[in-house]
């Protein structure tokens, strides 16, 4: 396939941005082998370390396998890649070719704010669960306004999460609030049923500082299945990226 030539400035970013839109898009196969180092550097018009570099940075990804002195192969994505994939994504605004990511990623949000939920009841410090008290209190002030109270909503699930004790929900917690994390825009008047709800956050935040972890699970249910009113679409896929 032909590759535009890119500028020089942040080579090695362009011809790793072509190449992994390339593979996420289905243009390389899995079990494809990619062009050569020697033939994509004259393809890009770049020289062979930015090529070397972007392999290196597609295997970090899970999209290739880069063999000692051999070919390059392509993997699946579905099966070796994760959430860095979505982010990498995101940050040139391109997304997953998935038509129902964006409904995938509210399932996830919602099943690790459940959990973490649950865990922040049963093990937060007290001085989460008083500064999470004291943040559900002062969210309904920022009502009617959407966009504060989506901004505010990440520093309430942040506390959440991080009284919960577990490292891996704030990783997960940290990608899905990065950017547009590549499954387009959920605009907050999208998701004003769960946003202008200010009662269910002051009950979730009473359960948790009370200890009821069942309680704040099902709050966090309530919350976190809400409507979503307006459809969203994917922000449209760029054709050379870094």
């Amino acid at each position: 396939m032909a590759f535009a030539p890119v500028p020089r400035a942040s080579v090695s970013d362009h011809v790793f941005g072509q190449l992994r839109d390339a593979i996420v898009s289905g243009r390389y196969r899995p079990e494809e082998t990619l062009p050569g180092e020697r033939e994509l550097a004259a393809a890009f018009e770049v020289n062979r370390h930015a090529v070397r570099e972007a392999l290196r940075r597609l295997q970090q990804l899970g999209l290739v396998r880069v063999s000692q002195g051999g070919a390059t192969r392509v993997l699946d994505w579905r099966v070796h890649a994760g959430l860095d994939l979505a982010l990498s994504l995101a940050r040139s605004v391109d997304v997953l070719p998935v038509q129902t990511l964006v409904r995938d990623m509210l399932e996830m949000r919602a099943c690790v704010g459940i959990d973490a939920a649950r865990l922040c009841a049963e093990r937060a410090d007290p001085a989460v669960t008083a500064a999470l008290v004291r943040a559900a209190e002062e969210y309904g002030s920022l009502a009617p306004d959407l966009a504060a109270m989506a901004e505010a909503n990440i520093a309430i699930w942040r506390l959440v999460v991080r009284g919960s004790g577990n490292t891996a929900y704030l990783l997960a917690f940290n990608s899905l609030v990065a950017g547009t994390f590549a499954v387009g825009d959920v605009p907050p008047d999208a998701r004003a049923a769960e946003l202008l709800d200010v009662a269910g956050h002051r009950r979730l935040a009473a359960a948790i500082a009370a200890g009821q972890g069942t309680a704040a699970a099902r709050h966090a249910r309530a919350l976190l299945t809400a409507p979503v009113t307006t459809p969203t679409a994917p922000a449209p896929r760029r054709r050379a990226s870094a």
